[in-house]
Formats: C-alpha cells, sequence, structure tokens
C-alpha cells in the first residue's frame, strides 16, 4: 500500500474531522438528551419547562454533527462503514427511533391541553432521551471490543453487540449525559431550578467518575493492542498524561461545585466546562487505545479509504460546509445566551 504524499495525508486529515465531529455531537447533543433524563427528577412542571426551554433554540442543530460524522464516514471509509453497520445495525435502528420518538414528544408536550397528555409527552421526551443515550453508549462499546470480520465484510452474529462490557458502556453513557444535563442548568438557569441542578449535578458526577473508571479498567484487556498502548514502554510514557488530566480535571469539577455555584458568571458556567474538558480527555484516552484502526482490530484508516481522488474532492465540500456549519453553531448560542427563566421561555 502505497502511503505517501495524499495518499497519507489525506486519511489523516478525515480521520481527525470526523473524530471531532463526533465528539462534538457528544458534547452538544449530549446535554439536551441529559435534560430528558434527568426529567423523572424535575418534579414541577414549571420546571421542566423550563429545562426544556433552555435547550429548544439548540437542539435540532447539534444533531447536525450527527449526520457529518456518518456521511463522512460513508463517504471517506466505505470499507469501514461497510462494515460497522451490519455489525450495530440494531443499537443505531434504536437510537435513531427514539431520537425521532424525542424529538415529536419535545414539540407535543407544549401542545398538550390536559394534565394526563402532558405527563405522558414528558415520558416519552425523557424514555427516548434515555434509550438513544443508552444505544449510543451500546454502539460505542460494541465498536471499541472488536468486530468479528472476515476478509472484507462482517462475518459476526446479529446479537455480537450485546456484551457486559457494551451494556457498562451504555449505562455510562447515560449518566454522563445525566451529568452534563445538569451542568448545562445550572449554567442556564437560576432560582429553585438551579438549586436543582447543583444537587443532581453531585450523584451524577460521583456516579460518572465511577463509570469512567470502571470502563477505563476493562478497556486494556479488550484487545493486546489496548494494552500495549497503556503498559509498554514507550508507549505509557506518552499515554500517562491522559489519566493524569482526568483525575485533575476530577477535582477541579467537584472543587468547581462546591465552591464556585450560585454566584452567576463564569462561577456557574465553570462546572459545565469543565464537564466538557472530562469528556474530551476521556475520548483522547480512547482516540490512544485505537489509533490508527477504524475497525478495531481488523481494518487502520488507510486500509479503509476511498481513493485519494475521492477524498480531495470530499474536502474540498467540507472546507465550505464547516466553518458555515460552526458560524451558524456559534451565532445560535451567542444569540441565546443567558439565563432562562420560565417568563422568557423560547416556546
Amino acid at each position: 500500500m502505497d502511503l505517501t504524499g495524499w495518499a497519507f495525508w489525506l486519511p489523516l486529515i478525515w480521520a481527525v474531522l470526523i473524530a471531532t465531529a463526533v465528539f462534538l455531537y457528544v458534547c452538544m447533543d449530549g446535554f439536551d438528551l441529559g435534560i430528558g433524563i434527568l426529567f423523572p427528577f424535575l418534579p414541577e412542571k414549571r420546571d421542566r419547562d423550563v429545562a426544556v426551554n433552555s435547550v429548544a433554540p439548540v437542539w435540532d442543530g447539534n444533531e447536525t454533527w450527527l449526520v457529518l460524522g456518518g456521511g463522512g464516514l460513508f463517504a471517506v471509509f466505505p470499507l469501514a462503514y461497510a462494515v460497522i453497520l451490519p455489525a450495530l445495525y440494531m443499537p443505531l435502528i434504536l437510537m435513531l427511533l427514539a431520537l425521532i420518538f424525542r424529538g415529536v414528544a419535545f414539540e407535543m408536550r407544549f401542545r398538550a391541553e390536559t394534565h394526563t397528555q402532558q405527563m405522558w409527552w414528558d415520558r416519552a421526551f425523557s424514555w427516548g432521551s434515555t434509550v438513544a443515550a443508552f444505544t449510543q453508549g451500546i454502539a460505542l462499546g460494541a465498536f471499541v471490543q472488536g468486530i468479528n470480520v472476515s476478509g472484507r465484510s462482517y462475518a459476526g452474529g446479529w446479537w455480537d453487540w450485546v456484551t457486559p462490557f457494551s451494556l457498562l458502556t451504555g449505562v455510562a453513557l447515560v449518566i454522563g449525559y445525566g451529568l452534563l444535563g445538569a451542568c448545562w442548568l445550572l449554567w442556564k438557569t437560576e432560582g429553585p431550578l438551579h438549586r436543582r441542578a447543583v444537587e443532581l449535578a453531585w450523584p451524577f458526577a460521583v456516579a460518572t467518575v465511577a463509570a469512567i473508571v470502571a470502563v477505563s479498567a476493562i478497556m486494556p484487556f479488550l484487545q493486546p493492542a489496548f494494552r500495549a498502548r497503556w503498559f509498554q514502554f514507550p508507549n505509557l510514557l506518552l499515554a500517562a498524561p491522559v489519566p493524569l488530566l482526568v483525575a485533575f480535571l476530577i477535582w477541579r469539577f467537584f472543587h468547581a461545585l462546591r465552591e464556585d455555584t450560585g454566584k452567576g458568571g463564569m462561577a456557574d458556567v465553570r462546572p459545565f466546562l469543565l464537564t466538557l474538558a472530562l469528556f474530551g480527555i476521556s475520548y483522547v484516552g480512547l482516540g490512544v487505545s485505537m489509533w490508527p484502526m477504524i475497525v478495531p482490530p481488523a481494518f487502520n484508516i488507510w486500509q479503509a479509504a476511498a481513493p485519494p481522488s475521492s477524498q480531495a474532492f470530499l474536502l474540498v465540500g467540507a472546507a465550505v460546509l464547516i466553518p458555515i456549519i460552526l458560524t451558524y453553531t456559534a451565532y445560535v448560542y451567542w444569540i441565546f445566551r443567558g439565563k432562562v427563566t420560565h417568563e422568557s421561555g423560547y416556546h
């Protein structure tokens, strides 16, 4: 295989772009899925209305990054797409159905004419959010633990995605999204709902830390290549900053949650930013384990890539499209900045 010039750099550039798109989706759609996950812990309708209104202007655009990541995988790494999709059909289909179910409930809850209708639409919103987060985590776990490949095709069974590890990552992502949702509410609300967000952030933060420790302890034993990255020299020296940064961010998060919240300004946004940073470092740790595999353990990014001419053509389009998406996203977040109250709701 020729890995000189553009044949080397184009798959690398696209791998970074797709990985970035997936991470932006996790960050942006994570907190609005987290709002739905927190619904059972918000007994007051008034609080649930404010929570939904806090994400109403941005939630549609957040899912753009999921489309970009999936579309990029299909166009640039067709072999990876052809192998990963059959392996993960069921969790991905369930995820898409849950997102649709949740999206309908998001709008319909504001049109409910009776208390009973309101209650069921709220439950639908919460269930859809939780199932979407859980199936995303299952898909991640099933992908990381490895896909059974024969030649250039998926050779596993229909239920290979159901394993103890994939179920663990499913639960972990639900908890992590719940923490993101709580920290988003901590930033965007005030009064009783703000205090309730602080109360919810504590147990979700402790559970998130426990989930990170559990997943991190298991991952090196899923693949020999993972163990080599974390436990053998000189790789050990290169990977060591990741757990150290995770520990530092956890310490800073709990300090911010205990000392700084309720003061307004950066004090309220700090726990949210630290949670995003914790997700980011955990994502880097995942990349350290897997690089450069795109279908572990069968194919790396160069083996799964489309011809360089196709990648270059698509990169021109991405160079135009991605700045537009980023500009629009930044503009929307800026326009709808500030605290959200029941009187100033979006709906």
